[in-house]
């Protein structure tokens, strides 16, 4: 049986309030573990069913029960949660290969909310009600783990998460009940990192800058797209330049001279060197 899960809003920034419970944000993929009649099943938020994928995540509970939490891999050097193996656990279908990667990128089912207890609908509880519950669980195996939660404040659970360079924090009201959409009860916190990059091209289909920076030769370098981030005054300020710095074209792209330079924020470099989820910030001048 498959939930769709509730969503986060963004909120502007760190913030603490009495009425929240903080929780560091893990940096995986949505995962809702469905236990109905003893049979485990897998799915992703949008009702993708990955059980092959994740077989360590297999093991029953005692009882029928609807978890909601991330899949998430960590790097053996950092200690951190390594976004691009988990998603090469998701992307791996292949049995042999699934069984090999169990071993050498386990994967660990970070819960966060309990939506089913016992075959009993509960989300309509307060979710500190729910969390005390989830707190009772008994695990199947250390490939599960309950997310950790303080009360109130969210400013130094940040700093916290900040430093350390982990994704982000989410605030959730107490008493919030579990809505299947995305809901102000639930904020989320992202720590960005900035890059400063040079646009060199745009796509003709559909919005997205090209960005690049310069490599130890000074040759220009991609690093992905932009596709977020800009308001139409930013568009029409690029729009009243680039035209005259155009250098060539092909089927997808319009190609310019790097002279357009931009600071992005994103979540961080991936192990290639691409920028992980771009978005504009602003233009430098």
């Amino acid at each position: 049986m498959f939930i769709s899960p509730m969503l986060l809003e963004t909120a502007p920034g760190p913030f603490s309030h009495s009425d929240y419970l903080f929780e560091p944000k893990v940096d995986g993929h949505r995962l809702i573990y469905s236990q109905q009649s003893g049979n485990v099943r897998l799915y992703t938020r949008h009702n993708n069913d990955c059980t092959q994928q994740y077989p360590e995540l297999l093991l029953p509970f005692d009882f029928d029960i609807i978890l909601d939490g991330e899949v998430a891999c960590t790097d053996p050097l950092t200690g951190l949660n390594d976004f691009e193996a988990v998603m090469s656990r998701f992307s791996t279908r292949q049995h042999s290969k699934v069984q090999q990667l169990t071993k050498t990128l386990p994967a660990t089912f970070a819960i966060f909310d309990i939506l089913q207890y016992k075959g009993q609908d509960i989300r309509k509880l307060p979710l500190v009600e729910r969390k005390a519950i989830l707190q009772g669980l008994q695990l199947p195996s250390n490939s599960f783990g309950v997310v950790p939660h303080i009360e109130g404040a969210g400013e130094a659970l940040y700093a916290q998460i900040e430093a350390m360079g982990m994704e982000g924090v989410v605030g959730k009201r107490k008493d919030s009940q579990y809505v299947s959409r995305r809901s102000r009860d639930w904020q989320k916190v992202i720590n960005w990192s900035h890059a400063d990059v040079f646009i060199t091209g745009y796509k003709k289909a559909e919005f997205g800058w090209l960005a690049a920076v310069p490599d130890p030769t000074g040759k220009m370098r991609p690093v992905g797209i932009i596709e977020h981030g800009p308001s139409p005054k930013h568009k029409q300020a690029f729009r009243g330049v680039c035209q005259q710095l155009v250098t060539g074209e092909d089927k997808y792209n319009v190609y310019l001279e790097p002279r357009i330079q931009a600071r992005v924020k994103m979540r961080n470099w991936t192990k290639s060197g691409l920028l992980r989820i771009p978005v504009f910030d602003q233009f430098i001048v």
